[in-house]
């Protein structure tokens, strides 16, 4: 790699980003060239097109990209809750994502972060990298030794880039696609990658995608601050599964937001979430076995019967669950309550 560089990581980054250097520096050991070389001999093009964004509403940092590479969001996707975003591409220099969040951590803007960056590399212009801070200013290097078709689009909050496309009109596509879609910061990335696939996408087909999208406030906690943090590593249709995946991920976040309500004694509240959660994502007993305990341990009985029924008759170990739940606090001692609702259960 050029100038694996990890000295200023720490905490989490630098845990993941030892492997993934490691990783890379036995792969392209002999690969870098002197300055003037148009590119590093023996190492092949991590070919891609993705975006990073802020969200102005919500503080939300995120970065979407897919590719015909195996795992392409171990390597290019990087983001920090109240730091940035960057996706680091073509021929990719990980370091690019865990210094440039480092130094934006530091208090650099993204373009400040990505011009240092750029004038210590031997090969910049080989290098696709996109960086967003996390107070929406954007940042986008397309080296003129990037592979055609290869170009990027800098709108407000976000950048779209590709490289290797079919054709020269795929980021273009993205940033219309990311600019007209309505909804979270989730389904403007995910809009975004599905524009590049009908625009052409990677003159070579497709392979894996990622989405990672982080809050906008820092918690302390990295993974406490991870939205959604997807990634299809092989698959014939990485978008049509990446779309799949995320709606499955908003039925899970709204379940959780519920588990938080509950705790704080917002019933309501919770519900609602719990109801959404099941709209979502129908077909999963887990998304209606939980709402039908919080529903009949707080006095609306009648109500969950049918939940728990239908549970049930999906899979008749819910019922045992159910059984194990009260020696662990988590429904109440009341045997004839319990009864009630075993008795939803199919007869043997």
């Amino acid at each position: 790699m050029n100038r694996i560089r990890i000295a200023r990581a720490n905490g989490p980054v630098i845990g993941f980003l030892i492997p993934v250097m490691a990783f890379f520096l036995s792969l392209f050991a002999f690969s870098f060239p002197v300055a003037d070389n148009p590119a590093p001999k023996n190492v092949r093009p991590v070919t891609t097109y993705s975006i990073v964004a802020y969200d102005r509403e919500t503080g939300e940092l995120g970065v979407a990209v897919q590719s015909h590479w195996f795992s392409v969001g171990s390597i290019v996707s990087w983001a920090a809750s109240g730091v940035g975003a960057v996706a680091t591409q073509s021929f990719v220099d990980p370091s690019y994502g865990a210094l440039g969040l480092e130094m934006m951590r530091a208090g650099k803007s993204a373009e400040e972060a990505l011009n240092g960056l750029l004038k210590s590399d031997r090969t910049p212009e080989v290098r696709q990298v996109a960086m967003v801070d996390a107070t929406g200013r954007v940042a986008v290097h397309t080296g003129k030794n990037c592979i055609a078709e290869a170009g990027h689009f800098k709108g407000d909050g976000f950048s779209c880039q590709a490289n290797m496309m079919l054709k020269n009109t795929v980021w273009e596509a993205m940033a219309r696609a990311y600019q007209t879609t309505k909804g979270e910061l989730v389904d403007r990335l995910l809009a975004a990658l599905e524009a590049a696939e009908k625009e052409g996408g990677d003159i070579r087909g497709r392979q894996s995608a990622a989405i990672l999208v982080v809050s906008g406030k820092s918690s302390g906690v990295w993974w406490k601050d991870r939205v959604y943090d997807l990634r299809i590593e092989d698959h014939p249709e990485p978008i049509k599964e990446m779309k799949r995946l995320v709606l499955i991920a908003k039925a899970y976040n709204h379940m959780n937001r519920g588990d938080e309500l509950l705790t704080e004694n917002k019933v309501e509240e919770a519900m609602k979430e719990y109801n959404r959660a099941m709209e979502l994502y129908s077909g999963n007993p887990e998304m209606i076995f939980w709402p039908a305990v919080t529903m009949a341990s707080t006095g609306r009985l009648e109500e969950s019967l049918p939940l728990f029924k239908k549970v049930f008759a999906l899979d008749p170990n819910w019922a045992l669950l159910l059984e194990r739940l009260p020696s662990v606090g988590q429904f109440p001692r009341d045997k004839k309550l319990l009864k009630k609702i075993l008795d939803q259960a199919p007869k043997k």
